[in-house]
């Protein structure tokens, strides 16, 4: 926004690795980019699950994380073909096709797509300090690779535009409700309308996750936003944006993205 070599992405979100063998992940990534040339990209995540049932219906545990790396490396390897563990096996139609890699990180896997060679998809927004720490400690320790020649950065994050800072703030409402629906009770539930939400009880530990939920986040009015973009891409060097922005009003969220997109002279 702030720079005209940086750009904005619209986006629903990361694809975690899965506790598959690396080699199904490459399968399944050379199918879509088979079927939607140059329109894949194939975002890598070390999260484990958010919610002790969403770990166990993945069959994974806390300690997965720790493998990140090594599985990281044996799935370009089945793409590019470098792969030596299994000599007479290829994933088809997966190797030799161009799907570029990305590193999904709030911090600890930034170290990972350094040593790796990849561009870094890293956020969120709201702890502003750690953020600018990772993609630090991500330039600072880049190999370049046949990836990347040079570190990559995206930001990822929610923004929030509306008329007014209110309206705005609303937007964040069922994201922020879920999110802390999921902290106290193990499960996401669907988004809400804000009006339903705003109206109902809540636990004081819920209270206090909902409004933590809130913050951070960059929402308000158009000045009020271009603003904020200035000011991350000046901290951060961020090559590109990723809007991560999730709401029950969908109508809201559309005229949220169409602000946005003036903001970034999209027309």
């Amino acid at each position: 926004v702030a720079a005209a070599t940086s750009t904005i992405r619209v986006g629903t979100g990361g694809v975690m690795l899965p506790n598959h063998q690396p080699f199904v992940v490459a399968e399944q990534f050379g199918v879509l980019a088979s079927l939607f040339p140059g329109r894949i990209d194939m975002g890598l995540g070390r999260s484990a699950g958010f919610t002790d049932g969403i770990r166990r219906a993945l069959g994974r545990d806390k300690q997965d994380p720790e493998a990140f790396a090594g599985q990281l490396a044996e799935l370009l390897g089945w793409l590019d073909g470098t792969q030596q563990a299994h000599p007479q096996v290829h994933a088809r139609p997966a190797e030799g096709l161009l799907v570029p890699p990305y590193v999904l990180a709030t911090g600890e896997g930034a170290a990972v797509a350094a040593v790796a060679g990849l561009p870094l998809v890293v956020g969120d927004l709201r702890g502003r300090g750690r953020l600018v720490r990772a993609v630090e400690a991500y330039r600072s320790g880049f190999r370049p690779s046949a990836w990347g020649a040079e570190p990559y950065v995206i930001v990822a994050g929610t923004v929030a535009v509306a008329a007014s800072h209110e309206e705005a703030r609303r937007l964040l409402v069922p994201e922020a409700w879920s999110m802390a629906h999921a902290r106290t009770h193990g499960s996401f539930p669907p988004l809400r309308p804000a009006e339903r939400i705003e109206a109902s009880a809540m636990t004081e530990k819920e209270r206090a996750l909902f409004e933590e939920g809130l913050r951070g986040h960059l929402a308000g009015t158009e000045e009020a936003v271009e603003e904020g973009l200035a000011e991350v891409l000046e901290e951060t060097g961020a090559d590109e944006v990723l809007v991560t922005t999730s709401t029950y009003d969908r109508g809201a969220l559309v005229d949220s993205m169409r602000r946005l997109a003036r903001i970034a002279g999209l027309g």
